[in-house]
């Protein structure tokens, strides 16, 4: 099987880890791979945030209304933003969140092809995460979080198989 569509159809969530610190090598890597996803028009319009601080990562850990426990044991969080100072004009803005959702699963996708655990965990469109986070991390008015990924060393992983549901295909005409 191809390396790629292995990395791609093996790749899971992953909410346990060990404490161990990941290198600043791997997460440059990981980083690397975030910042080749396509964009609308290549206007790039997002931001990434690296959290180390393990205040600030236990801080994430207990934010109330959130789903990122795990972070209590993450090497790190990457936080990706958009930033709508970079975005298409009009109506158009709101193309940041594919433009950021896709640099999201290429750091999903490196961080699995390291043998680096992740989860991305929401926080836009929810006002009330976006605040939270926004205030946490002091971002400006025109930097909006997208999501939280907390990385770390895998403690012990998903062993499932993930069931793949191909009733949601369809060719040519909707069919049922």
């Amino acid at each position: 099987m191809n390396e790629a569509y292995n990395n791609i159809i093996t790749r899971r969530s992953i909410r346990n880890f060990t404490g161990e610190i990941v290198s600043k090598e791997i997460i440059d890597l990981i980083l690397e791979a975030g910042l080749a996803a396509p964009s609308a028009v290549n206007k790039q319009p997002w931001e990434i945030l690296v959290v180390e601080d393990r205040e600030i990562l236990d801080t994430i850990a207990n934010l109330e209304g959130f789903y990122t426990k795990m972070t209590k044991k993450a090497s790190a969080a990457i936080v990706v933003c958009g930033n709508t100072e970079k975005t298409l004009p009009g109506l158009a803005q709101i193309y940041w969140v594919q433009d950021t959702s896709a640099m999201t699963e290429n750091i999903l996708l490196a961080s699995h092809a390291l043998g680096i655990g992740a989860v991305w965990t929401g926080v836009y469109p929810s006002v009330d995460r976006v605040k939270k986070v926004s205030e946490l991390l002091d971002l400006p008015s025109h930097i909006i979080p997208l999501n939280i990924i907390p990385i770390g060393v895998i403690s012990n992983e998903n062993t499932f198989a993930k069931e793949i549901d191909k009733s949601c295909i369809h060719y040519g005409k909707w069919t049922k």
